[in-house]
């Protein structure tokens, strides 16, 4: 377990905590692995009931690294990519998940909560996908997930223009339980995760079956896997890493 995910269980609550904050909690290949292990983990410990998934620092995370991405559009990135694991755990666990977001969550920290089953959300937080704005598309088959919850309509734009979403327009679209003060956000997570983790667990384990279509889930994860991994490799994919390096405006009009 890298100390970059911390996990503490305590009353039936396996704590995850993303502790990057110097990194503004970019997720590394290696933190992927310990949060893929860390869900993984559930399936086998009966005494893990709930998973509670939160971060520290100002933020809950920025998303993926993008050092990481740059080495991977160049094609020296790592022989395993430890975030299929993390997304397909994300997606075939029944366990309940509980996430507690502060701040900006970018990326793959604001499609994770569609895996999420309880999320709570601070007065400051905003949901963030800015995945064409890299040259890539959205994952964690959110391209399904996503319109699904919120519309079509909703969905394209918060996709296509990666405008960050805040906390209140998240709560009103569905994609968050309820929107509490940044103060009191590990308490009230705390407190609905040691709620859930009372219940019992079989009976909780076959709603959430019932209530996903796992294998749909997974095909779509598979399907936007493909479309990434060829993007991320792609003339579009440098020239907005590139720019992001260089900081300046990426500019795309002649690459097609």
């Amino acid at each position: 377990m890298t100390s970059a995910v911390q996990t503490q269980l305590s009353e039936g609550v396996l704590t995850i905590t993303i502790s990057r904050a110097d990194k503004k909690n970019a997720l590394t290949n290696d933190m992927y692995g310990a949060l893929a292990d860390a869900i993984e983990s559930a399936a086998t410990d009966t005494s893990i009931r709930v998973l509670l998934i939160q971060s520290d620092g100002d933020l809950f995370t920025s998303g993926n690294d993008l050092g990481d991405f740059a080495k991977q559009s160049t094609g020296n990135g790592p022989a395993v990519r430890h975030v299929s694991r993390f997304l397909k755990n994300l997606a075939t666990t029944t366990v309940p998940i509980v996430a507690a977001v502060q701040g900006k969550a970018v990326g793959v920290g604001t499609t994770m909560l569609l895996h999420c089953d309880v999320v709570v959300l601070a007065e400051d937080a905003q949901l963030v996908t800015p995945f064409v704005n890299l040259a890539l598309i959205p994952e964690a088959a959110s391209t399904w997930l996503m319109p699904a919850r919120i519309g079509y309509v909703r969905a394209y734009e918060l996709f296509a223009l990666g405008e960050p979403l805040p906390a209140a327009s998240a709560l009103a679209w569905g994609l968050a339980n309820r929107v509490v003060p940044n103060a009191s956000l590990r308490t009230e997570a705390a407190a609905i995760a040691k709620r859930i983790a009372a219940k019992p667990r079989g009976s909780l384990a076959a709603m959430k079956g019932l209530m996903r279509d796992a294998q749909q889930i997974q095909a779509q994860m598979d399907r936007e896997s493909a479309i990434f991994a060829e993007r991320l490799k792609g003339a579009e994919a440098r020239e907005a890493f590139a720019a992001f390096a260089q900081k300046r405006p990426p500019d795309f009009s002649k690459l097609g």
